[in-house]
């Protein structure tokens, strides 16, 4: 009986810990999008990432319950920049936004910051993993064609993904990526090297859809 009681304690506690982390990458400057032929341009709307990020919220609260913990992982330096092409308070925005759908907001700038604040996260309690962000088939770029067009400077490549605790991740962690190309590599080795699954796209993704309250597309298949 000790023993049974044991584990319902430490199942109970893993559950109480469950966290969902959503990680949100910039977006594109206008003045190096417009350089580009209209069909390839992106990021009209600052908010794509944004706003496919709280229909996710939705989403974890509706599945897991009011309190579910949410984690919200965002690349700071991509809205200040656009913030201040745009004339707009972008960072005010988003953090009146985490207030109201009460979860934990945690900026970042470089890569290894991000890796650092993934590795913080308690032991075994990622239960739910989501990216939205530019991306390629090696890897997550938080910066695309926001300091350097067609270009990033801050990314987090498969190689480094061995940087990431395995650990933090709940056994049977959900992870998704909502970036493009994802599932051509990158979610092979995601799950090499951090022992889930991260279902990734096999071709482009489409964000148009989300200001019409629809979570981002697929124009291919989605892979794991």
């Amino acid at each position: 009986m000790p023993r049974l009681l044991l584990i319902v304690f430490l199942a109970l506690t893993t559950l109480s810990q469950a966290e969902h982390v959503i990680l949100t990458g910039g977006p594109a400057l206008r003045k190096w999008e417009n350089l580009r032929v209209e069909r390839d341009r992106h990021d009209r709307w600052w908010a794509n990432f944004i706003r496919a990020s709280t229909l996710r919220m939705v989403e974890l609260r509706k599945a897991y319950g009011a309190n579910a913990r949410i984690v919200w992982i965002v690349h700071r330096d991509g809205y200040r920049t656009r913030s201040g092409e745009d004339g707009k308070p972008y960072t005010t925005w988003i953090n009146d936004l985490a207030r109201k759908r009460n979860v934990t907001l945690l900026w970042f700038d470089s890569s290894g910051e991000l890796i650092q604040k993934i590795n913080s996260r308690p032991r075994g309690s990622i239960a739910t993993f989501d990216f939205f962000g530019h991306s390629n088939k090696y890897c997550f770029m938080f910066d695309y064609s926001n300091d350097i067009l067609g270009a990033s400077t801050v990314w987090l490549h498969e190689n480094d993904l061995s940087r990431i605790k395995r650990s933090v991740f709940a056994k049977n962690a959900y992870c998704k990526s909502w970036g493009c190309h994802t599932g051509e590599s990158m979610s092979q080795v995601w799950k090499r090297k951090l022992g889930v699954p991260l279902e990734g796209a096999k071709g482009p993704t489409d964000y148009t859809v989300v200001g019409k309250g629809k979570m981002p597309a697929v124009k291919g298949s989605w892979a794991r």
